[in-house]
Protein backbone atom coordinates (compact mmCIF):
# COMPACT_ATOMS: atom_id res chain seq x y z
CA UNK A 1 0.00 0.00 0.00
CA UNK A 2 0.97 3.74 -0.59
CA UNK A 3 3.36 4.66 2.27
CA UNK A 4 3.20 0.89 3.82
CA UNK A 5 5.12 -1.44 5.11
CA UNK A 6 5.31 -5.23 4.33
CA UNK A 7 6.45 -7.88 5.78
CA UNK A 8 7.41 -11.79 4.56
CA UNK A 9 5.53 -14.48 6.36
CA UNK A 10 5.06 -17.87 5.98
CA UNK A 11 1.74 -19.68 6.26
CA UNK A 12 0.79 -22.57 8.67
CA UNK A 13 0.64 -25.08 5.87
CA UNK A 14 4.28 -24.01 5.03
CA UNK A 15 3.16 -22.11 1.91
CA UNK A 16 4.15 -18.56 1.79
CA UNK A 17 2.55 -15.74 1.96
CA UNK A 18 3.23 -11.69 2.51
CA UNK A 19 1.74 -9.59 5.13
CA UNK A 20 1.45 -6.54 4.67
CA UNK A 21 1.03 -3.37 7.58
CA UNK A 22 -0.13 0.29 6.99
CA UNK A 23 3.14 2.71 8.07
CA UNK A 24 1.86 4.96 11.15
CA UNK A 25 3.00 8.58 11.67
CA UNK A 26 4.84 9.59 14.88
CA UNK A 27 2.64 10.50 17.87
CA UNK A 28 3.86 13.59 17.02
CA UNK A 29 4.11 13.97 13.61
CA UNK A 30 0.84 16.55 13.04
CA UNK A 31 2.74 18.68 14.91
CA UNK A 32 5.85 18.21 14.22
CA UNK A 33 5.85 21.16 11.49
CA UNK A 34 5.43 23.73 14.23
CA UNK A 35 9.32 22.90 15.46
CA UNK A 36 10.76 23.49 11.98
CA UNK A 37 12.58 27.10 11.36
CA UNK A 38 10.55 29.54 9.48
CA UNK A 39 10.71 29.38 5.57
CA UNK A 40 10.40 32.36 3.57
CA UNK A 41 7.50 31.45 1.34
CA UNK A 42 8.44 34.41 -1.39
CA UNK A 43 11.20 35.62 -2.49
CA UNK A 44 12.09 39.41 -2.00
CA UNK A 45 10.87 41.28 -4.59
CA UNK A 46 8.25 39.11 -5.91
CA UNK A 47 4.55 40.37 -5.09
CA UNK A 48 1.34 38.23 -4.77
CA UNK A 49 -0.22 38.32 -8.67
CA UNK A 50 3.11 37.91 -10.21
CA UNK A 51 3.25 34.57 -7.96
CA UNK A 52 -0.52 33.22 -8.74
CA UNK A 53 -0.07 33.89 -13.02
CA UNK A 54 2.77 31.72 -12.37
CA UNK A 55 0.46 29.06 -10.62
CA UNK A 56 -2.04 29.62 -13.65
CA UNK A 57 0.45 28.81 -16.22
CA UNK A 58 1.58 25.58 -14.36
CA UNK A 59 -2.09 24.49 -14.26
CA UNK A 60 -2.81 25.29 -17.90
CA UNK A 61 0.38 23.42 -18.65
CA UNK A 62 -0.15 20.03 -20.20
CA UNK A 63 1.53 18.25 -17.68
CA UNK A 64 -1.09 19.27 -15.34
CA UNK A 65 -3.92 20.19 -16.76
CA UNK A 66 -5.36 16.41 -16.94
CA UNK A 67 -4.57 15.95 -13.35
CA UNK A 68 -7.55 18.35 -11.35
CA UNK A 69 -6.91 16.79 -7.86
CA UNK A 70 -2.76 18.14 -8.37
CA UNK A 71 -4.42 21.18 -9.83
CA UNK A 72 -6.34 22.14 -7.06
CA UNK A 73 -3.68 21.23 -4.09
CA UNK A 74 -1.49 23.64 -6.05
CA UNK A 75 -3.95 26.43 -5.95
CA UNK A 76 -4.47 25.67 -2.26
CA UNK A 77 -0.73 25.31 -1.25
CA UNK A 78 -0.32 28.61 -3.08
CA UNK A 79 -2.65 30.66 -1.75
CA UNK A 80 -2.19 29.46 1.88
CA UNK A 81 1.64 30.34 1.41
CA UNK A 82 0.67 33.92 0.15
CA UNK A 83 -1.80 34.54 2.73
CA UNK A 84 -0.75 33.11 5.59
CA UNK A 85 3.05 33.03 5.87
CA UNK A 86 3.30 32.34 9.29
CA UNK A 87 0.94 29.93 9.74
CA UNK A 88 1.51 25.91 8.94
CA UNK A 89 -0.76 23.72 6.85
CA UNK A 90 -1.87 20.21 9.09
CA UNK A 91 -2.48 17.33 7.02
CA UNK A 92 -6.48 17.08 8.21
CA UNK A 93 -7.10 20.37 7.12
CA UNK A 94 -5.42 19.79 3.41
CA UNK A 95 -7.56 16.23 3.42
CA UNK A 96 -11.19 17.80 4.18
CA UNK A 97 -10.87 21.43 2.27
CA UNK A 98 -8.97 20.04 -0.61
CA UNK A 99 -9.78 16.57 -1.36
CA UNK A 100 -13.22 16.35 0.42
CA UNK A 101 -12.46 13.92 3.09
CA UNK A 102 -14.74 13.40 6.07
CA UNK A 103 -14.12 14.85 9.48
CA UNK A 104 -13.17 11.73 10.90
CA UNK A 105 -10.06 11.38 8.26
CA UNK A 106 -7.22 10.08 10.06
CA UNK A 107 -3.75 10.89 8.32
CA UNK A 108 -2.10 7.96 10.38
CA UNK A 109 -4.08 5.47 8.54
CA UNK A 110 -4.77 7.40 5.18
CA UNK A 111 -1.46 8.57 3.29
CA UNK A 112 -3.67 10.32 0.52
CA UNK A 113 -2.52 13.43 1.29
CA UNK A 114 1.25 12.71 1.15
CA UNK A 115 1.24 10.63 -1.72
CA UNK A 116 -0.69 13.62 -3.64
CA UNK A 117 2.04 16.30 -1.84
CA UNK A 118 5.06 13.51 -3.25
CA UNK A 119 3.36 13.38 -6.94
CA UNK A 120 2.96 17.40 -7.10
CA UNK A 121 6.66 17.52 -6.08
CA UNK A 122 7.52 15.36 -9.06
CA UNK A 123 5.08 17.14 -12.03
CA UNK A 124 6.94 20.76 -10.58
CA UNK A 125 10.18 19.38 -11.05
CA UNK A 126 9.10 17.53 -14.32
CA UNK A 127 7.62 20.81 -15.37
CA UNK A 128 11.14 22.80 -14.66
CA UNK A 129 12.69 20.59 -16.96
CA UNK A 130 11.33 21.92 -19.77
CA UNK A 131 9.82 25.00 -19.19
CA UNK A 132 13.35 26.93 -19.34
CA UNK A 133 11.80 30.66 -19.50
CA UNK A 134 9.51 30.82 -17.39
CA UNK A 135 10.31 33.82 -14.90
CA UNK A 136 9.11 32.14 -11.47
CA UNK A 137 10.62 29.15 -9.90
CA UNK A 138 7.59 27.11 -7.33
CA UNK A 139 8.24 24.20 -5.43
CA UNK A 140 6.85 22.08 -2.70
CA UNK A 141 8.94 22.64 0.82
CA UNK A 142 10.02 19.43 2.12
CA UNK A 143 9.21 19.02 5.51
CA UNK A 144 5.95 21.51 5.22
CA UNK A 145 3.05 21.51 3.42
CA UNK A 146 3.33 25.04 1.42
CA UNK A 147 5.11 25.82 -1.85
CA UNK A 148 7.73 28.67 -2.02
CA UNK A 149 7.91 31.22 -4.93
CA UNK A 150 12.12 31.96 -5.97
CA UNK A 151 12.84 34.28 -9.10
CA UNK A 152 14.64 32.60 -11.52
CA UNK A 153 17.86 33.25 -12.53
CA UNK A 154 18.53 32.44 -15.93
CA UNK A 155 21.92 32.40 -17.01
CA UNK A 156 23.94 34.78 -18.72
CA UNK A 157 25.63 34.66 -22.02
CA UNK A 158 29.58 34.48 -22.05
CA UNK A 159 30.18 37.99 -23.95
CA UNK A 160 31.23 37.45 -27.45
CA UNK A 161 35.39 37.85 -27.38
CA UNK A 162 36.83 38.30 -31.52
CA UNK A 163 38.67 35.94 -32.83
CA UNK A 164 42.68 36.32 -33.36
CA UNK A 165 43.60 37.29 -36.91
CA UNK A 166 44.71 33.76 -38.61
CA UNK A 167 48.19 34.50 -39.49
CA UNK A 168 49.20 35.36 -35.62
CA UNK A 169 50.32 32.20 -33.82
CA UNK A 170 50.27 32.24 -29.69
CA UNK A 171 52.53 29.55 -27.97
CA UNK A 172 51.96 28.48 -24.61
CA UNK A 173 55.02 27.66 -22.92
CA UNK A 174 55.15 23.67 -21.82
CA UNK A 175 54.90 24.61 -17.81
CA UNK A 176 54.18 21.66 -15.16
CA UNK A 177 50.20 23.60 -15.37
CA UNK A 178 50.23 22.78 -18.67
CA UNK A 179 51.19 19.45 -18.88
CA UNK A 180 49.01 18.41 -16.10
CA UNK A 181 45.89 19.97 -17.92
CA UNK A 182 46.72 17.53 -21.01
CA UNK A 183 47.28 14.72 -18.86
CA UNK A 184 43.44 15.38 -17.22
CA UNK A 185 42.18 15.52 -20.93
CA UNK A 186 43.37 12.80 -21.55
CA UNK A 187 42.44 10.90 -18.90
CA UNK A 188 38.65 11.95 -18.80
CA UNK A 189 38.81 11.32 -22.78
CA UNK A 190 39.44 7.76 -21.87
CA UNK A 191 37.08 7.48 -18.71
CA UNK A 192 34.51 8.98 -21.08
CA UNK A 193 35.66 6.00 -24.04
CA UNK A 194 35.38 3.27 -21.11
CA UNK A 195 31.71 4.49 -19.75
CA UNK A 196 30.66 4.16 -23.30
CA UNK A 197 31.66 0.86 -23.81
CA UNK A 198 30.09 -0.29 -20.61
CA UNK A 199 27.09 1.40 -21.37
CA UNK A 200 26.32 -0.24 -24.89
CA UNK A 201 27.81 -3.95 -23.26
CA UNK A 202 25.06 -3.41 -20.40
CA UNK A 203 21.98 -1.31 -21.54
CA UNK A 204 19.68 -0.38 -19.50
CA UNK A 205 15.86 -0.81 -19.87
CA UNK A 206 14.37 1.80 -22.26
CA UNK A 207 12.92 4.39 -20.05
CA UNK A 208 14.29 3.04 -17.00
CA UNK A 209 16.16 5.52 -14.52
CA UNK A 210 19.94 3.93 -14.04
CA UNK A 211 20.20 5.72 -10.90
CA UNK A 212 17.04 4.90 -9.32
CA UNK A 213 15.66 1.12 -10.72
CA UNK A 214 12.89 -0.89 -9.46
CA UNK A 215 13.91 -4.34 -7.72
CA UNK A 216 14.44 -7.35 -10.15
CA UNK A 217 11.17 -8.87 -9.28
CA UNK A 218 9.36 -5.73 -10.04
CA UNK A 219 10.88 -5.50 -13.44
CA UNK A 220 10.20 -9.65 -14.11
CA UNK A 221 6.68 -8.99 -13.26
CA UNK A 222 6.31 -6.13 -14.80
CA UNK A 223 7.90 -6.10 -18.25
CA UNK A 224 4.99 -7.56 -20.63
CA UNK A 225 3.48 -4.12 -20.28
CA UNK A 226 7.53 -2.34 -20.23
CA UNK A 227 8.23 -4.02 -23.60
CA UNK A 228 5.99 -2.22 -25.46
CA UNK A 229 6.57 1.08 -27.29
CA UNK A 230 2.71 2.48 -26.25
CA UNK A 231 1.76 3.31 -22.84
CA UNK A 232 -0.34 0.79 -21.60
CA UNK A 233 -3.92 2.08 -20.00
CA UNK A 234 -5.15 1.83 -16.83
CA UNK A 235 -9.08 1.23 -16.96
CA UNK A 236 -10.37 1.99 -13.34
CA UNK A 237 -13.88 1.33 -12.70
CA UNK A 238 -17.07 3.78 -12.48
CA UNK A 239 -19.59 1.73 -11.83
CA UNK A 240 -23.44 3.26 -13.09
CA UNK A 241 -25.43 4.62 -9.81
CA UNK A 242 -29.09 5.45 -9.30
CA UNK A 243 -29.78 8.82 -7.55
CA UNK A 244 -27.58 11.23 -6.35
CA UNK A 245 -25.53 11.72 -2.95
CA UNK A 246 -28.78 13.95 -1.49
CA UNK A 247 -31.39 11.30 -2.45
CA UNK A 248 -29.29 8.21 -1.82
CA UNK A 249 -28.00 5.85 -4.22
CA UNK A 250 -27.61 2.44 -5.46
CA UNK A 251 -26.11 0.42 -8.58
CA UNK A 252 -28.21 0.76 -11.01
CA UNK A 253 -30.38 -2.29 -12.17
CA UNK A 254 -31.30 -2.04 -16.16
CA UNK A 255 -34.30 -4.57 -14.88
CA UNK A 256 -35.72 -2.13 -13.07
CA UNK A 257 -34.18 1.31 -13.28
CA UNK A 258 -34.45 1.82 -17.59
CA UNK A 259 -36.20 5.61 -16.19
CA UNK A 260 -34.00 6.38 -13.54
CA UNK A 261 -31.51 9.14 -12.88
CA UNK A 262 -27.86 7.43 -13.87
CA UNK A 263 -24.75 8.53 -12.40
CA UNK A 264 -21.10 7.84 -13.20
CA UNK A 265 -19.34 10.45 -11.35
CA UNK A 266 -18.13 8.00 -8.58
CA UNK A 267 -15.36 5.61 -7.98
CA UNK A 268 -14.60 3.98 -5.07
CA UNK A 269 -11.15 4.93 -2.67
CA UNK A 270 -9.56 1.89 -2.87
CA UNK A 271 -9.23 2.31 -6.93
CA UNK A 272 -7.86 5.64 -6.45
CA UNK A 273 -5.68 4.56 -4.28
CA UNK A 274 -4.91 1.73 -6.43
CA UNK A 275 -3.97 4.28 -9.95
CA UNK A 276 -1.83 6.51 -7.82
CA UNK A 277 0.15 3.55 -6.53
CA UNK A 278 0.52 2.02 -9.86
CA UNK A 279 2.17 5.51 -11.01
CA UNK A 280 4.31 5.40 -8.32
CA UNK A 281 5.76 1.71 -9.68
CA UNK A 282 6.15 2.88 -13.07
CA UNK A 283 7.88 6.13 -12.00
CA UNK A 284 10.40 3.88 -10.97
CA UNK A 285 10.73 2.04 -14.39
CA UNK A 286 10.56 6.11 -16.42
CA UNK A 287 7.47 5.11 -18.10
CA UNK A 288 4.19 6.32 -17.79
CA UNK A 289 0.22 5.24 -18.55
CA UNK A 290 -3.05 6.50 -19.85
CA UNK A 291 -6.01 6.48 -17.29
CA UNK A 292 -9.59 5.93 -18.49
CA UNK A 293 -12.57 5.42 -16.56
CA UNK A 294 -14.90 2.09 -17.38
CA UNK A 295 -17.56 3.83 -19.17
CA UNK A 296 -15.43 5.72 -22.02
CA UNK A 297 -13.08 3.02 -22.77
CA UNK A 298 -14.00 1.39 -26.19
CA UNK A 299 -12.52 -1.81 -28.06
CA UNK A 300 -10.56 0.07 -30.15
CA UNK A 301 -8.24 1.05 -27.19
CA UNK A 302 -8.10 -2.67 -26.79
CA UNK A 303 -6.95 -3.73 -30.17
CA UNK A 304 -4.10 -1.45 -30.05
CA UNK A 305 -2.87 -1.26 -26.10
CA UNK A 306 -1.88 -3.38 -23.07
CA UNK A 307 -4.45 -2.81 -20.55
CA UNK A 308 -4.68 -2.92 -16.88
CA UNK A 309 -7.62 -2.99 -14.97
CA UNK A 310 -8.38 -1.36 -11.62
CA UNK A 311 -11.65 -3.16 -10.25
CA UNK A 312 -14.07 -6.08 -10.29
CA UNK A 313 -15.53 -6.92 -13.84
CA UNK A 314 -18.91 -6.36 -12.38
CA UNK A 315 -18.27 -2.34 -12.32
CA UNK A 316 -15.75 -2.62 -15.51
CA UNK A 317 -18.33 -3.78 -17.62
CA UNK A 318 -16.00 -3.29 -20.76
CA UNK A 319 -14.38 -6.18 -19.38
CA UNK A 320 -17.31 -8.13 -20.04
CA UNK A 321 -16.35 -7.93 -24.12
CA UNK A 322 -12.82 -8.82 -23.59
CA UNK A 323 -10.76 -12.06 -22.82
CA UNK A 324 -11.54 -12.60 -19.01
CA UNK A 325 -10.91 -15.02 -16.24
CA UNK A 326 -11.09 -18.66 -16.39
CA UNK A 327 -10.46 -20.04 -12.91
CA UNK A 328 -12.04 -17.43 -10.84
CA UNK A 329 -15.20 -15.21 -11.95
CA UNK A 330 -16.77 -12.25 -10.40
CA UNK A 331 -21.14 -13.07 -9.58
CA UNK A 332 -23.69 -11.43 -7.60
CA UNK A 333 -25.53 -13.48 -5.71
CA UNK A 334 -28.88 -13.07 -4.15
CA UNK A 335 -29.01 -13.67 -0.64
CA UNK A 336 -31.98 -11.44 0.15
CA UNK A 337 -34.61 -9.64 -1.90
CA UNK A 338 -32.41 -6.59 -1.47
CA UNK A 339 -29.02 -8.30 -0.74
CA UNK A 340 -27.46 -9.24 -3.82
CA UNK A 341 -23.75 -9.29 -2.75
CA UNK A 342 -20.62 -9.97 -5.11
CA UNK A 343 -18.46 -12.87 -4.73
CA UNK A 344 -15.52 -14.54 -6.36
CA UNK A 345 -16.61 -18.24 -7.62
CA UNK A 346 -13.92 -20.66 -8.39
CA UNK A 347 -15.05 -23.09 -11.67
CA UNK A 348 -12.30 -25.34 -10.71
CA UNK A 349 -12.27 -25.99 -7.36
CA UNK A 350 -9.68 -29.05 -6.16
CA UNK A 351 -10.36 -30.98 -3.55
CA UNK A 352 -10.68 -29.26 -0.01
CA UNK A 353 -10.89 -25.76 -2.00
CA UNK A 354 -14.26 -23.87 -1.47
CA UNK A 355 -16.29 -23.18 -4.14
CA UNK A 356 -17.49 -19.30 -3.08
CA UNK A 357 -15.51 -16.35 -1.90
CA UNK A 358 -16.81 -13.49 -0.14
CA UNK A 359 -16.19 -10.61 1.82
CA UNK A 360 -17.37 -10.29 5.58
CA UNK A 361 -21.14 -9.92 6.32
CA UNK A 362 -22.10 -7.22 3.88
CA UNK A 363 -24.25 -5.16 6.61
CA UNK A 364 -21.48 -5.20 9.35
CA UNK A 365 -18.05 -4.09 9.25
CA UNK A 366 -15.47 -4.91 6.15
CA UNK A 367 -13.09 -7.13 7.98
CA UNK A 368 -12.18 -9.40 5.11
CA UNK A 369 -12.05 -9.49 1.18
CA UNK A 370 -11.16 -11.20 -1.53
CA UNK A 371 -8.92 -10.65 -4.75
CA UNK A 372 -7.54 -11.47 -8.36
CA UNK A 373 -4.82 -11.28 -9.67
CA UNK A 374 -4.95 -11.98 -13.75
CA UNK A 375 -2.48 -11.77 -16.78
CA UNK A 376 -3.82 -12.79 -19.66
CA UNK A 377 -3.44 -12.24 -23.81
CA UNK A 378 -4.96 -8.95 -24.68
CA UNK A 379 -7.64 -9.05 -27.73
CA UNK A 380 -4.46 -8.04 -29.62
CA UNK A 381 -2.74 -11.27 -29.13
CA UNK A 382 0.81 -9.00 -28.69
CA UNK A 383 -0.68 -6.91 -25.95
CA UNK A 384 -1.64 -7.95 -22.20
CA UNK A 385 -4.55 -7.35 -19.93
CA UNK A 386 -4.25 -7.52 -16.18
CA UNK A 387 -6.80 -7.32 -13.69
CA UNK A 388 -6.66 -5.95 -10.29
CA UNK A 389 -10.06 -6.77 -8.44
CA UNK A 390 -11.40 -7.08 -5.22
CA UNK A 391 -15.11 -7.74 -4.69
CA UNK A 392 -14.79 -4.28 -2.54
CA UNK A 393 -12.98 -1.68 -3.23
CA UNK A 394 -10.36 -2.09 -0.34
CA UNK A 395 -9.94 -6.05 -1.98
CA UNK A 396 -9.04 -3.77 -4.99
CA UNK A 397 -6.56 -1.79 -3.25
CA UNK A 398 -4.96 -4.71 -1.65
CA UNK A 399 -4.44 -6.72 -5.38
CA UNK A 400 -2.66 -3.51 -6.56
CA UNK A 401 -0.67 -3.17 -3.90
CA UNK A 402 0.24 -6.77 -3.82
CA UNK A 403 1.73 -6.49 -7.34
CA UNK A 404 3.48 -2.91 -6.33
CA UNK A 405 5.97 -4.54 -3.87
CA UNK A 406 9.28 -6.20 -4.60
CA UNK A 407 8.23 -8.84 -1.35
CA UNK A 408 5.32 -10.19 -2.28
CA UNK A 409 6.12 -9.79 -5.92
CA UNK A 410 8.89 -12.45 -5.07
CA UNK A 411 6.57 -14.58 -3.43
CA UNK A 412 4.07 -14.62 -6.66
CA UNK A 413 6.83 -15.31 -9.06
CA UNK A 414 7.96 -18.28 -6.47
CA UNK A 415 4.52 -19.79 -6.96
CA UNK A 416 4.89 -19.39 -10.86
CA UNK A 417 8.63 -20.68 -10.82
CA UNK A 418 9.50 -18.20 -12.62
CA UNK A 419 13.13 -16.35 -11.57
CA UNK A 420 14.08 -12.78 -11.67
CA UNK A 421 14.61 -11.60 -15.86
CA UNK A 422 12.37 -14.66 -16.84
CA UNK A 423 9.22 -14.69 -18.56
CA UNK A 424 5.65 -14.36 -16.99
CA UNK A 425 3.18 -16.37 -18.73
CA UNK A 426 -1.06 -15.81 -18.05
CA UNK A 427 -1.92 -16.71 -14.69
CA UNK A 428 -4.52 -16.29 -12.28
CA UNK A 429 -4.47 -15.64 -8.54
CA UNK A 430 -7.29 -15.07 -5.65
CA UNK A 431 -6.02 -13.58 -2.65
CA UNK A 432 -7.64 -13.28 0.91
CA UNK A 433 -6.95 -9.70 2.24
CA UNK A 434 -7.76 -9.03 6.41
CA UNK A 435 -8.65 -5.04 6.94
CA UNK A 436 -9.51 -3.06 9.51
CA UNK A 437 -10.40 1.03 9.32
CA UNK A 438 -10.79 0.54 5.77
CA UNK A 439 -7.30 -0.13 5.64
CA UNK A 440 -5.72 -3.32 3.89
CA UNK A 441 -3.68 -4.69 6.69
CA UNK A 442 -2.34 -8.59 5.35
CA UNK A 443 -3.16 -9.90 2.07
CA UNK A 444 -1.65 -13.82 1.29
CA UNK A 445 -2.60 -15.96 -1.90
CA UNK A 446 -5.16 -18.59 -1.35
CA UNK A 447 -4.85 -20.56 -4.79
CA UNK A 448 -2.42 -19.65 -7.95
CA UNK A 449 -2.93 -21.11 -11.01
CA UNK A 450 -1.38 -20.94 -14.13
CA UNK A 451 -3.91 -20.40 -17.27
CA UNK A 452 -1.34 -21.37 -20.25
Amino acid sequence: MAGGTKKLNTKSDGGPSVTHHSSLESEHGAEASDLLPRVSWCEEGLDKDQCLAQVDRLISSPLLQGSEALCKLLQYLADHSLRSPVSHLKEYQIATEVFGRPSGFDPQTDSSVRVQIARLRNKLSEYYKSATDDPILIDVIKGRYGVCFQRRVLPAEAPHEPEAPSSVTTRVPWTRERIREIVITLASGILAGLLAYWWFAHPVSAGVDSHNRAPASLQTFWNPFLRSPDEPFVVFSNAKFVGTAITGMRYYDRSKDSGGVVTQHYTGVGEVMGVLELDRVFQQFGRQFRTKRGGLFTLDDARSNSLIFVGSPTENLTLGQLPNTREFAFREVELAPDQRPEVIVDLHPKAGEQGIYRRSPPMGPLESDYAVIALMHGLNPTRWTLILAGTSTIGTQAAVDYVSDKNSVEVLLRGLNVGDGGEVRPFEALLKVKIANEVPLETQIVSLRKTE
